[in-house]
């Protein structure tokens, strides 16, 4: 997507929750779109800790994850000389605006939201009260920095079109013809969903050990790809073979660059002249070779830590200054001045 022409560029809020390590679904559906988005809009990476379901069970693993998240980032090449990393809990005014704006979001609402519903039945009956909560601080991290494009999954765009409701709803009611916050636009990435190593079906967890992780080693991801799930009828290499719905040719085509050796090996799997070893190979080789850099910049960076917390000191202290602004005109703009 094209920036719009200007002075000052426009800008980019993403995030992701420290629940872990990540994977190669969050580099296809986000991170291969940060990279570019770097280089032509002022973005902020946010990680996003107090969006971590769970916290009150895992207080002394997120501190870990959290660096974890920013080692992956630089990892794979995002720059903080160019991006601002931040840590969400170290910015108090998101929990401000988030209490504002939660009087402009109906509960009903965030009932309806497919992706809240889908996380409140694996919960069960205990739903903590801060689960109703975090879809609101997810608008309110959006609307913060006056983002004007959102890279998210395909399962986040329903929080993109409530950021929008609600930015649009605070201009009408308290902007007086000015534009508090830009209303955003939201951006899938190029792999919107990658299936984990185990099914066609299976969603990539921690639990489940079923994902390639960003920081596996060049042999776990040979001994992974090899253990791949791939077509179950297949009984033989001489039987014809499916290519669609086959995790094996998900990930040719998500992160092979070499689009004539992926249709050849899809060809000869359909007409069964070729071997799922010969196929899962050219893939470990694929994924390898893309890996490598990253391997590199990370043994850099968990050599020296003390630059991981660099990065993120520095991008959360931009990023509170450009909250401070923010907060002024929200304050001003809902005439909290009680005492001007």
């Amino acid at each position: 997507m094209t920036p719009p022409t200007g002075g000052e560029r426009p800008r980019v809020l993403t995030g992701i929750r420290p629940t872990g390590s990540l994977h190669l679904g969050h580099y296809g559906g986000a991170l291969e779109n940060w990279l570019k988005l770097q280089h032509e809009y002022e973005c902020f990476f946010l990680i996003a800790d107090y969006q971590v379901s769970d916290y009150a069970d895992k207080i002394d693993e997120v501190r870990g994850w959290v660096m974890e998240v920013a080692t992956d980032w630089l990892s794979v090449g995002l720059d903080p000389e160019i991006s601002h990393f931040a840590i969400e809990s170290l910015i108090p005014e998101h929990a401000e605006l988030t209490t504002w704006l939660s009087w402009w979001v109906p509960m009903g609402r965030l009932q309806r939201n497919p992706t809240l519903k889908a996380e409140m039945d694996d919960l069960g009956e205990s739903v903590p009260v801060a689960f109703f909560t975090y879809p609101v601080m997810q608008v309110a991290n959006i609307l913060m920095p006056r983002a004007h494009l959102v890279p998210v999954g395909e399962d986040q765009l329903p929080h993109i079109e409530m950021t929008r409701e609600v930015a649009r709803r605070f201009n009408k009611l308290f902007g007086e013809g000015e534009e508090i916050f830009p209303v955003p636009k939201g951006l899938v990435g190029r792999v919107p969903r990658l299936v984990g190593i185990d099914g066609p079906d299976a969603k990539m967890s921690k639990s489940k050990n079923n994902a390639i992780w960003l920081k596996d080693d060049a042999e776990t991801v040979t001994k992974k790809v090899k253990s791949m799930y791939t077509d179950p009828t297949r009984l033989r290499a001489t039987d014809p073979g499916h290519v669609e719905g086959n995790p094996v040719f998900m990930y040719h085509d998500a992160f092979n660059p070499d689009e004539d050796e992926v249709n050849d090996l899809k060809e000869r799997y359909r007409l069964g002249t070729v071997g799922d070893v010969e196929v899962k190979e050219k893939l470990a080789a694929a994924l390898n070779t893309m890996m490598d850099p990253w391997r590199e910049r990370r043994a850099h960076f968990e050599a020296h830590p003390e630059l991981v917390r660099e990065a993120l000191a520095k991008g959360t202290a931009h990023y509170r200054s450009v909250a401070q602004e923010t907060m002024v005109d929200v304050r001003r703009a809902l005439k909290l001045n009680y005492l001007d």
